[in-house]
């Protein structure tokens, strides 16, 4: 059964060591296999503290990054380059060490930066990236994690929008430690059939975030949820699928993530609403 999970970014923002310790029993007693963890910045919570926390409970762990301005691998100069593919290398430290074999996100540019750009702008872009992921993936590949990228929808990067654009990046650096995360979300917006878009990356799916197309419980939505479970299924997929929603009780990230009213009626009730239906969803599909 492939394993869910429930991004902390539901509850919290920016996620500490206290916020880990609150968030761990409700996810175990509503029956989540993992907790994803935000890297919003380095050491806001401690690994090694997560480490201890999430298995007395029967969790695993996936970590994510977050990009805001000023992270950027493409586009910007060698010294924000370089810090950004330390801050990458910060998050598969901790990844290794929570145990979790991925770090996943939009590890090309800041969300919400947009600048138009032309066919042999993009290429050049491309080829850029590829540059700057490949020494991460192999630093990520010696520690037993996968980078996964994620793209998103067009108002909130110019650069990845769709599967087939990252597949891209994947196939330049032609990496095993490299594949591809997609979100429910940003592929209701960019992506005309979203099953063949989980079918076109394949095995390269690492990673996959699930929420309604307004960022609500799984399910509470008009999405094709049998048939995106069904080609998880027929691709093989065994990552895990993780609620990715946001509260609105945190000022920076609700505007962050343009969250301007309830998604459900509470944040729990959010997690375990969506937990049910995806469970349901992903059983059926291998019936």
């Amino acid at each position: 059964m492939i394993p869910i999970g429930a991004n902390t970014w539901i509850w919290t923002s920016p996620l500490t060591d206290a916020g880990t310790a609150k968030l761990a029993p409700k996810l175990a007693a509503w029956g989540f296999d993992l907790a994803e963890l935000p890297v919003e910045n380095v050491g806001d919570w401690d690994p090694v503290r997560a480490a201890e926390v999430l298995p007395k409970r029967g969790l695993g762990a996936t970590v994510c990054a977050v990009m805001p301005t000023g992270r950027e691998l493409v586009a910007a100069d060698r010294e924000t380059i370089a810090s950004t593919q330390d801050y990458l290398r910060s998050c598969i430290e901790a990844a290794a060490k929570v145990g979790s074999g991925v770090v996943a996100g939009p590890l090309y540019a800041s969300v919400g930066r947009k600048w138009r750009v032309e066919a042999a702008g993009r290429r050049k872009l491309m080829q850029e990236l590829a540059a700057n992921l490949t020494p991460l993936a192999e630093y990520a590949g010696e520690r037993g994690v996968r980078l996964a990228v994620e793209p998103l929808n067009r108002f909130e990067t110019s650069l990845i929008n769709t599967a087939d654009q990252a597949m891209e990046v994947v196939e330049a650096v032609d990496s095993s430690a490299l594949g591809v995360l997609l979100d429910t979300f940003h592929m209701n917006i960019e992506e005309r059939d979203l099953p063949a878009s989980i079918r076109s990356v394949g095995n390269r799916l690492f990673h996959f975030h699930a929420c309604a197309n307004d960022r609500g419980a799984p399910g509470a939505d008009h999405l094709d949820w049998d048939g995106i479970a069904v080609a998880l299924h027929d691709v093989g997929y065994d990552g895990a699928v993780v609620i990715e929603s946001f509260t609105a009780d945190n000022d920076a990230i609700a505007t962050a993530a343009a969250v301007w009213r309830p998604l459900a009626a509470s944040q729990d009730d959010l997690a375990a609403d969506g937990l049910a239906f995806l469970r349901s969803a992903l059983r059926g599909a291998q019936s």
